[in-house]
């Protein structure tokens, strides 16, 4: 059972739609912030700092999209989508702009409960194995399996905790090439991602880590899947 301080941030403008979703939420003992609008929803999400958010993608005055890509600069809160559109490339940008999931209206508020504790299982913190060294360095990235701080030519990154799982698991074995099939199998998302899905937080690692610099972390080997680049 999630303790009661564990805090969810509701965005939709739909107040049917946030009462379903308090109930099943409250049902499992988690507590439950509620916004009507993208801007009310980002002014909340920085002043109570959530521990999760359910964000609408259509909304009046600042879309769920908008809300995403602003509240991204300074903040990695996990983040489910829910959306009435079911096109491929919609779920992509959502996750390729930040988000952590991705669910289609109408929704099972069940289906939406499992997908908030898997978000919340994934984050929390683990003890490494006695064996895991203190630090994984390879070239210029450095990644602490104990405080989860990744760190490229001493330049700390900000990574999500899908994209942390990634790069942690390449870093383990830098010569492997991991299909996508793996890296499912080795997250706790196994039931729920696809290989889109993968490939989109892939791309987002990517970016981060070319934004300060570093252009080659995480290599594609064509018809396999992916390996850890040479990290220069």
């Amino acid at each position: 059972m999630p303790p009661a301080t564990q805090r969810i941030l509701v965005v939709d403008d739909d107040p049917h739609i946030r009462e379903v979703i308090r109930y099943a939420l409250e049902k499992e003992h988690f507590q439950v912030l509620e916004a009507e609008n993208g801007e009310h929803g980002l002014t909340m999400a920085l002043a109570e700092k959530p521990d999760l958010i359910v964000l609408d993608v259509m909304m009046p005055e600042m879309n769920g999209l908008d809300m995403c890509r602003t509240l991204r600069k300074t903040d990695n809160t996990p983040i489910i989508f829910l959306s009435s559109r079911d096109d491929e490339i919609d779920r992509i940008i959502g996750l390729e702009i930040g988000g952590d999931d991705y669910m289609t209206k109408p929704f099972s508020p069940r289906e939406l409960v499992a997908r908030v504790r898997v978000l919340f299982k994934r984050l929390l913190p683990q003890s490494p194995p006695t064996t895991e060294p203190a630090l994984y360095q390879h070239a210029n990235v450095q990644l602490n399996p104990t405080t989860y701080e990744v760190s490229w030519q001493n330049l700390p990154l900000t990574l999500t905790a899908t994209e942390y799982n990634i790069l942690s698991t390449l870093m383990r074995h830098p010569q492997k090439v991991y299909t996508r099939d793996e890296l499912i199998d080795m997250d706790v998302f196994k039931d729920i991602v696809s290989h889109r899905t993968i490939d989109s937080h892939v791309r987002r690692l990517r970016q981060k880590f070319s934004d300060i610099g570093c252009k080659n972390v995480v290599e594609t080997v064509h018809g396999f899947g992916y390996k850890l680049g040479d990290c220069r």
